[in-house]
């Protein structure tokens, strides 16, 4: 059986990792205070499209409350990671 699927070896050689929970609900947070979303639609996005809207947002945000450099304000994006 595993020889034919030889492709998935490369994706699960270094163990499977899971985005950070802690991410992953400050996005869906960030999305439904903004756009107002109930949790199963902001859960049925993709990574890629969630972290995409989240930088929308912040754009949005960005050019709505222009501030000074000094005290800028961050996007959901500039956003540690927990892990």
């Amino acid at each position: 059986m595993w020889k034919g699927l030889r492709g998935t070896a490369k994706f699960y050689a270094g163990g499977l990792r899971l985005y950070p929970k802690d991410d992953l609900y400050k996005e869906m947070s960030f999305i439904s205070y903004y756009f107002h979303w109930p949790k199963d639609e902001v859960m049925a996005l993709g990574h890629a499209e969630r972290r995409r809207w989240c930088k929308e947002i912040s754009e949005i945000n960005k050019s709505l409350n222009p501030s000074n450099k000094k005290d800028k304000e961050k996007s959901i994006l500039d956003m540690k990671p927990t892990r």
